[in-house]
């Protein structure tokens, strides 16, 4: 299908802090899922000196038919015993205040990348002196409660799991992966530190119907999820799933007014939002919460 007007991206200046930020990665020889899941926000983040840093390589053992990353599994390599201390470094000449980390699924590793994670974390706190907030974007773990568990208690300020799309659509676009299992990850998550935000995200557009939106929002609101992201999904090329529909912006402002209606504290949506978007909002919710 021919995308629509809205879906256009409106190209901006190169600015210096985007040029900046994406030489200290590559310095760094870090990755980012703004350039791996090919990132529609990129440029804008990029450009405020913000990135979403993704761990564990740029290599996924699932599946999934709607993801850009990698998936050749020939091309898996252990955990980088030094990408902890780069991550820290690039938090800190970035002098970010809030940072976002998500990892690929590994399904090879006992703990599904759990330890790496935590490691990631720890030297950001070690290094970067200065309160900073950190939002985790984590895999399902295989459902481990252990790995889980040790996860939230480094205390992350916004715990994210994405729940991706229906149930009904996931043999197709997550083949790999259990809807029941990613709810009760996200419930687990939230009754093992109350105070946590917990956050999940979907695409629209892969052939779901506006009830099963809803009541996708009603089952993430059951295991009390608090912030929601909906975005459009993008065919990252012909092989992957298709696009069925695209999503006009007056559709997703009545998702975002649905989401809040129902109890969700805060829901970004709209064409271009993908999971870390704006999270730094979250500081907001966080402070008012308390």
């Amino acid at each position: 299908m021919r995308k629509p007007e809205w879906l256009h991206i409106k190209r901006t200046g190169i600015h210096d802090a985007n040029i900046a930020t994406e030489r200290l990665i590559q310095k760094l020889n870090l990755h980012t899922v703004c350039e791996s899941a090919r990132c529609p926000n990129k440029g804008e983040c990029f450009n405020n000196q913000t990135a979403t840093f993704m761990i564990l390589g740029d290599v996924c053992t699932r599946n999934c038919t709607f993801c850009a990353v990698s998936k050749d599994k020939d091309l898996l390599l252990k955990p980088d015993e030094q990408e902890p201390q780069r991550i820290a470094e690039a938090v800190k000449v970035l002098q970010l205040d809030y940072v976002v980390l998500t990892m690929v699924t590994r399904d090879d590793l006992e703990d599904g990348g759990a330890e790496h994670l935590i490691k990631v974390i720890q030297a950001i706190r070690s290094l970067y002196k200065t309160d900073v907030a950190i939002e985790i974007l984590i895999s399902d773990l295989q459902g481990s409660a252990f790995y889980l568990r040790k996860i939230i208690d480094t205390d992350p300020t916004v715990f994210n799991h994405n729940i991706e799309t229906i149930s009904r659509l996931y043999p197709q676009v997550r083949p790999q992966a259990n809807y029941q299992r990613s709810l009760h990850l996200l419930k687990a998550a939230k009754e093992y530190n109350q105070n946590m935000l917990t956050k999940s995200g979907f695409m629209v557009g892969l052939g779901e119907s506006e009830t099963e939106v809803i009541s996708l929002m009603r089952d993430l609101l059951s295991v009390q999820v608090d912030l929601l992201t909906i975005g459009q999904y993008l065919a990252p090329s012909k092989d992957h799933h298709p696009v069925f529909e695209y999503i006009t912006p007056e559709k997703f402002t009545f998702y975002r007014q649905t989401a809040l209606n129902l109890g969700f504290k805060e829901c970004f949506s709209g064409p271009f939002v993908r999971s870390s978007y704006k999270a730094r909002n979250a500081l907001y919710i966080k402070k008012n919460q308390c």
